[in-house]
């Protein structure tokens, strides 16, 4: 589960490559209930539960911000398998 990136608290991480493009994140450790999913073609939430309001936002703008960077970065580990 390779970790694509950090935004404070933030982990942003692949999982799976089953699925169309997307990363999950989390806050903190690994035994955090805060969790989300965002597909990246388009960017589009699939679920989020557990994050404040403006964690929430941050997620949401780092998304759609650095979308190419996560993209890249989803292809590189799952079509290199």
């Amino acid at each position: 589960m390779p970790t694509v990136l950090r935004v404070g608290s933030l982990i942003f991480y692949s999982n799976e490559g089953q699925e169309p493009p997307h990363i999950h994140i989390r806050k903190g450790a690994k035994t955090s209930d805060a969790i989300a999913k965002w597909w990246l073609s388009p960017p589009t939430k699939a679920y989020s539960r557990g994050f404040t309001v403006a964690e929430s936002r941050t997620i949401e703008s780092t998304v759609r911000t650095r979308r190419k960077e996560l993209l890249d970065a989803w292809r590189k580990h799952f079509e290199a398998q």
